[in-house]
């Protein structure tokens, strides 16, 4: 048997010179040796190279020749041909070099040397410079992907020198390339250099691209017209060749080429429909494409590009097929309803009826976000739609299992319904979210039903005994936002129901609670006072979507203000523990010029009975160290320095900050228009 032959051969008293012999004559039957076999043979087989016989060592090369293809590790014989084959007899240089190049893949060593070498680019930059002149011989190779590599290795040795790569397209583009993925890279590159350059679209560059439009490989006649299409600025006329390309592309029989020219043709749409009405009846063919996909961005794209009388068609044919597509492009699809929406305001009911039924549909949260977002768009851009959109939300959050959505419905319902000629409809919908929903929407609803008591004196009665039931509510939140609810409405004065049920509050959410946590810390006689909470500069996320502070999940993180982190680091310093909430922080000063040798810029927070001061100052000098640094400060007489706080050591062009506390006097008048008064007369360092 083959394997127990092989095993006393490789026992022999001279195994190489008996396995060599042994090897070619199993060969030259026709036996097929496994690869552990080939393997073990071969590593016995090298002893030869020892061997001073012509005969033998002329057999080893034959052999490794034979099994290059079986045996594993084959490379590391590489070192003992390549010193045969400059060694000095003739004899063995020959087969030396045969068997080298049999057992050397030179393209694929060649390919593996280019990745490694565009992997070591942004780290051994020097080095990989150095072999250039090898990359740019690698670009004229006959083996598409060798070519690849190399153009793609030489832009990224000489992106950082745009007149390199200028001259590097130029040559490319007149000289040709033999693989078409190096064109398409060049294609990217000459379109990146199109968008950084002044010359628009007469430069040369543009010629190239369109010129490839014409090439016989489909992937580099799409990569042109796709960098056509997302050039800035491009007009309708530059646009025309690329679109009829993508026309083409829209009747191939490959499903990869027809997705590709549709997804195209939708991002053209979105800013030149015209220049794409010309593809609509390939693209109303793509509709009944059995590739869903394909059929969702053909029907998203006529919405855009399509005349009002077929907006009913479209609609017709979308809801034959929209319950089979993933939630992803669902959303692609309302998204186009709510720009065609936009566009031809008249047909906001076949719409509404559609988004209506879209909702009934089974869809995971964004995708029902998404409807209830173009619904209320159409509500606010279309006064005649208002009840029919009103009324398919109040049947949607029957049944709806998403919070935030619930509790924007009922804000809106709160916001728009009480206007409705007939608003009572609404009250049942809203009240039996009360019984039936989570303590977040409960609350939600106890704050809806208070605008309708607000503003229809015929309904208040009513409202009020509602609220009064939800007085006994599980839910603090609900029982408390329902007490505060019915003492407001019972006084019957619009100006407190503008106050405390229409408008919120103004303040910083952050900043009242912890102007609240302070005043609870330091008892005192007085009241607390809402002129001592910071306003809000800017919305929250839940000001914004009107959600109310319970919630199932946690809610998202919302970025801290300016003035909310100030006050988280000056509390930080013990020196500062004990002055309170911060009222306001003014913006930045520059106290010293950009080129000096410290950059210092103050900024200044007031409190209720002192002013910090705060210095950051930078180093810009290399040699020096500056340590315990402060800025002197010299007030006038009815200001008094309290405190200096140091920074503690300035490096070279690494910010520190100081500060120094200055307490305000009582009877001062200026003491109250922080913005204007400086009491900084002279500043010394010390350091």
């Amino acid at each position: 048997e083959k394997s127990t032959v092989l095993q006393e051969a490789i026992s022999q008293i001279v195994p190489s010179t008996y396995l060599i012999l042994l090897v070619s004559s199993l060969s030259t039957k026709g036996e097929h040796f496994g690869t552990t076999e080939a393997t073990e043979a071969f590593f016995a087989m090298t002893k030869l190279f020892q061997c001073n016989d012509q005969i033998l060592r002329r057999m080893c090369y034959l052999t490794i020749k034979e099994m290059a293809n079986i045996s594993e590790d084959v490379i590391i014989v590489t070192s003992s041909l390549t010193k045969d084959m400059t060694g000095k007899d003739d004899v063995y240089r020959g087969p030396a070099v045969r068997a080298l190049c049999r057992i050397t893949d030179c393209t694929g060593l060649l390919l593996k040397i280019l990745t490694v070498f565009q992997h070591l680019v942004s780290t051994s930059y020097d080095i990989v410079k150095r072999w250039v002149n090898e990359a740019q011989e690698a670009a004229s190779s006959d083996n598409i992907m060798v070519q690849y590599h190399a153009l793609g290795l030489l832009y990224r040795i000489r992106k950082a020198d745009r007149l390199a790569v200028t001259k590097m397209v130029n040559k490319f583009t007149k000289s040709g390339l033999k693989s078409p993925f190096a064109y398409c890279m060049l294609i990217r590159i000459a379109s990146r250099l199109l968008e950084e350059s002044e010359s628009g679209h007469d430069s040369p560059l543009f010629d190239f691209i369109e010129s490839c439009l014409r090439n016989k490989h489909e992937m580099v006649v799409y990569e042109s017209a796709s960098a056509i299409v997302h050039l800035p600025n491009c007009t309708a006329r530059e646009l025309a060749p690329a679109v009829s390309v993508l026309q083409l592309f829209c009747s191939s029989s490959k499903p990869a080429l027809r997705f590709a020219a549709v997804r195209t043709l939708n991002k053209v749409a979105m800013k030149h429909p015209s220049a794409v009405t010309a593809c609509n009846l390939d693209l109303e063919n793509l509709i009944t494409d059995s590739n869903r996909s394909i059929a969702t961005l053909a029907i998203t794209t006529l919405l855009k590009t399509g005349s009002e009388s077929s907006v009913d068609r479209l609609m017709k044919q979308i809801s034959s097929f929209v319950s089979e597509i993933s939630d992803e492009f669902k959303v692609v699809v309302v998204e186009a309803i709510s720009a065609l929406c936009h566009k031809y305001p008249r047909k906001h009911s076949v719409m509404m009826n559609f988004l209506s039924n879209m909702l009934r549909d089974e869809g995971g949260f964004d995708y029902k976000r998404a409807i209830v977002d173009c619904i209320i768009n159409i509500i606010e851009e279309n006064p005649e739609s208002k009840e029919t959109g009103l009324a398919h939300l109040c049947e949607f959050i029957e049944d709806c299992e998403h919070t935030v959505l619930a509790t924007r419905i009922l804000h809106l319902l709160g916001r728009e319904a009480p206007k409705t000629p007939a608003p009572s409809k609404y009250i049942r919908f809203i009240f039996n979210r009360v019984v039936l929903e989570n303590e977040a929407v409960r609350a939600a609803a106890v704050s809806a039903l208070a605008k309708f008591g607000a503003q229809n004196e015929e309904l208040l009665p009513s409202v009020l005994v509602l609220l009064q039931r939800c007085m006994m509510d599980s839910d603090d939140e609900v029982r408390d936002r329902a007490t505060f609810y019915v003492n407001v409405l019972q006084q019957r004065q619009k100006a407190l129901n503008a106050a405390y049920i229409f408008n919120g509050l103004s303040v910083s959410i952050p900043g009242l609670e912890r102007a609240l946590h302070q005043y609870t810390l330091e008892p005192s006689i007085k009241p607390f006072d809402m002129k001592s909470v910071p306003l809000a500069t800017a919305l929250t996320l839940e000001q914004k979507n009107e959600m109310t502070p319970i919630a199932n999940k946690q809610p998202e993180k919302i970025a801290p203000l300016r003035q909310d982190i100030f006050q988280e680091q000056l509390a930080a310093i013990p020196e500062f523990k004990h002055l309170g909430p911060l009222f306001k922080s003014s913006a930045p000063v520059q106290l010293t010029e950009a080129e000096t040798e410290y950059v210092v810029r103050c900024i200044k927070h007031t409190f209720k009975q002192h002013m910090v001061f705060q210095f950051d100052c930078t180093n810009t000098l290399n040699d020096q160290l500056l340590e315990k640094i402060t800025v002197q400060m010299e007030p006038s007489d009815a200001y008094e320095v309290v405190h200096y706080v140091a920074a503690p050591a300035l490096h070279f062009n690494q910010p520190g900050s100081c500060y120094t506390l200055v307490m305000l006097p009582e009877d001062d008048p200026t003491a109250d228009n922080t913005t204007c008064w400086s009491p900084c007369t002279n500043s010394t360092w010390q350091g």
